[in-house]
């Protein structure tokens, strides 16, 4: 029986050591310094984290400006800008950028915020195939006043994008809310199951402005 056991275990491939168990894929947290040369992104370095799949050796940076006034775009209300940015790339022999997300908010007037929702850039494995699925999480508003962000969660696994828009929620009065809604675009709703669990439970836990 042992030899048996021992026999089974040489024959079997193995996975890779970074997925550790039903829907989880361990990331590693690397600074700016530590990004290969030919990665290369906009902006000021928000995340940068990697892993590997059975994909491959995986990074995904995301980044933002902040807000400035960008040359490239016109600018009738003398407003302001700010983009964002995230990018997928597989590392081997070379580097291969797979997808990537952008967003703005342009001319704007008044307060503006093109922003990663905090602590929300992770990496899962929720339908247990080997390929992670990377969730990115940002908020994007021009406003003058105390009323809620356009909220986006976009996930992809390997070059297939799901994508979850709506508005986040904030307090208008002492127990009078706005916002919060949502949808998912057709491939969440064609998608695996829990992959819609997921996102709404992620979106639920971000839902609530929070001023500073």
């Amino acid at each position: 029986m042992t030899n048996l056991l021992v026999l089974f275990l040489g024959l079997t491939p193995l996975l890779p050591l970074t997925i550790l168990a039903q829907g989880t894929i361990k990331v590693t947290a690397i600074d700016k310094s530590k990004l290969p040369a030919g990665i290369k992104f906009p902006g000021k370095l928000k995340q940068a984290i990697r892993w590997n799949d059975l994909a491959g050796d995986n990074i995904v940076v995301t980044s933002e400006t902040g807000i400035y006034t960008n040359p490239k775009f016109k600018h009738e209300n003398e407003g302001r800008d700010a983009e964002l940015f995230a990018f997928h790339f597989i590392v081997s022999d070379s580097i291969q950028q797979t997808w990537k997300v952008y967003d703005l908010i342009s001319d704007c007037p008044v307060d503006l915020e093109a922003s990663f929702v905090k602590n929300t850039l992770q990496v899962t494995d929720l339908n247990n195939d080997g390929i992670g699925e990377v969730w990115v999480m940002y908020r994007t508003v021009c406003h003058g006043d105390v009323s809620p962000s356009d909220m986006k969660i976009i996930m992809y696994q390997g070059k297939q994008k799901y994508a979850m828009r709506g508005t986040n929620k904030v307090q208008v009065g002492e127990k009078e809310f706005e916002g919060g809604e949502y949808k998912f675009d057709a491939a969440f709703t064609a998608g695996p199951a829990e992959f819609m669990q997921f996102a709404v439970k992620l979106w639920n836990k971000n839902i609530q402005q929070k001023f500073e």
